[in-house]
């Protein structure tokens, strides 16, 4: 079986178009293609990240939590550092630096 050269050019010729034709649709065209691919695959990353970071603020919330559910003195700590509580024969002095102009 002897195919001339002219019919295999066509033919290879045709194949390629095909093949660059579907590799263009591929990544281009399709519901599923590279450029929509790659997007989800970024938010994917951003998404483990934030659970990451999620799950490391959970786990020291927790030992905050547990902390001042166990020990007064942290309980104390909390109030006069964030909630200026003091006891009746104290003062309180607070210092407010004014920001400085640039």
């Amino acid at each position: 079986m002897n195919i001339s050269p002219k019919i295999k050019r066509i033919f290879r010729s045709r194949i390629i178009y095909v093949l660059i034709i579907f590799i263009v649709w591929m990544l281009f065209f399709d519901q599923n293609n590279w450029l929509t691919q790659l997007s989800l695959t970024r938010e994917l990353n951003e998404a483990k990240q934030q659970e990451q970071y999620y799950k490391n603020e959970i786990s020291s919330d927790s030992l905050k939590l547990h902390e001042l559910e166990t020990d007064d003195e942290s309980v104390e700590r909390l109030a006069r550092e964030k909630y200026l509580m003091i006891k009746d024969d104290e003062e309180i002095f607070l210092i407010v630096r004014e920001e400085e102009e640039k």
